[in-house]
């Protein structure tokens, strides 16, 4: 296997492929749009699974460097009625399957574990073509292109790729979350870090939730759910606190501790629309191009989103090795379980936001946790 794998995206899929296949020897480049590393914020933390986060990183060769970023503790979880009740709690003992990692402290883990140069940073697509034959050319806004013979597209929910596949276009599921950090809170916010807690923390309502994080150093990371019409979030951000306070209304009644997260927000709050793909997207065999993570899978969150983006890419790469000389049946062979994969996870995601944010809120998802779903 000699092809040399062009890459859009370094996201944690993309990275995670790019190591397993420097692992198995084949070149890859990766083109990032962000200019570098630093670029931006890369969020809060991840639980990675023992079901396909760890194995993929198992495959990528990079188990004792994950272990080394695990927060200690963070697994813990508590769910809360509005007024600030506890209604289900359950400590971190060590042995679940799911410990916490920071997502930047992950991911320059996957950079620092890859050739220099592999990632080209600051090469945003603006266009992708198909030349016959399996070829592709990628065009970069900066007007530069590049030819390959075996393309992935690891380029999220927005996919420059995908397109070349299939004609599916994410939809809005008519909720969307609003992100905000509280630093420092055990000195400047002990009521909501009290009611945090060491871990997750949910309090769920029909069709809204406040759900937030303790990460390290003290910080608390929330999102702020709410079932509403896109366009009713419009003015959400720094430059117009009208919009968050308008948000924070629709939470009147609820404890103080808990609103806190949105209105004493020590950073500007930050709107995530949810957008899903059709729960069974899959696309017919097109020669010298794929997809992995949330451009072939969008689905709501479910905490999966990372898992899956990354054993997506520790399969493909697995598969690229293992049918050297022969691209085009290590394709088929990644998609023909990545289809059947991605819609049962997919099933599962929406059964999750219904049981967190449906007419039985918080009682469905409490029931999850005890084992009585």
């Amino acid at each position: 296997m000699t092809t040399h794998v062009t890459i859009v995206g370094a996201g944690l899929g993309g990275l995670t492929l790019a190591r397993v296949l420097h692992v198995h020897g084949i070149p890859a480049t990766v083109y990032e749009a962000e200019s570098s590393p630093e670029a931006r914020a890369q969020g809060g933390m991840l639980d990675i699974h023992d079901t396909n986060g760890q194995p993929a990183l198992r495959a990528a060769r990079l188990t004792e460097e994950f272990r080394a970023l695990v927060l200690e503790g963070r697994q813990a979880s508590r769910a809360l009625a509005p007024d600030g009740t506890v209604l289900f709690e359950e400590g971190d003992d060590g042995t679940g399957g799911r410990p916490e990692v920071m997502r930047g402290e992950l991911r320059r883990t996957l950079l620092d574990s890859l050739p220099t140069g592999t990632v080209r940073w600051g090469h945003k697509v603006s266009a992708v073509r198909a030349l016959g034959g399996g070829r592709h050319e990628v065009a970069f806004a900066d007007g530069t292109s590049h030819l390959t013979s075996l393309l992935v597209g690891a380029d999220g929910a927005w996919s420059r790729v995908r397109p070349l596949l299939s004609d599916a276009v994410p939809e809005y599921v008519g909720m969307s979350f609003v992100e905000t950090w509280l630093l420092d809170a055990d000195t400047r916010h002990p009521a909501t870090a009290k009611a945090v807690g060491d871990g997750s923390m949910f309090a769920l309502a029909p069709g809204r939730a406040i759900q937030a994080h303790r990460e390290s150093g003290g910080v608390l990371h929330a999102y702020v759910a709410l079932r509403r019409p896109l366009e009713w979030f419009d003015g959400i951000g720094p430059a117009d606190p009208a919009a968050t306070a308008r948000v924070a209304r629709e939470f009147a009644g609820w404890a103080p501790e808990l609103t806190a997260l949105l209105t004493d927000a020590d950073t500007a709050p930050v709107l995530r629309p949810l957008h899903t793909l059709p729960a069974a997207h899959r696309w017919e065999r097109v020669p010298g191009v794929t997809l992995l993570g949330d451009a072939a899978h969008l689905m709501p969150p479910s905490g999966e989103g990372a898992n899956l983006a990354m054993y997506d890419g520790a399969e493909l790469g697995t598969a690229l090795a293992t049918h050297p000389g022969q691209v085009e049946a290590a394709l088929a062979a990644y998609e023909r379980d990545l289809f059947p994969r991605s819609a049962a996870e997919a099933a599962d995601a929406a059964r999750l936001h219904a049981l967190m944010f449906g007419d039985d809120a918080p009682h469905g998802l409490i029931k999850m946790f005890t084992g009585g779903e």
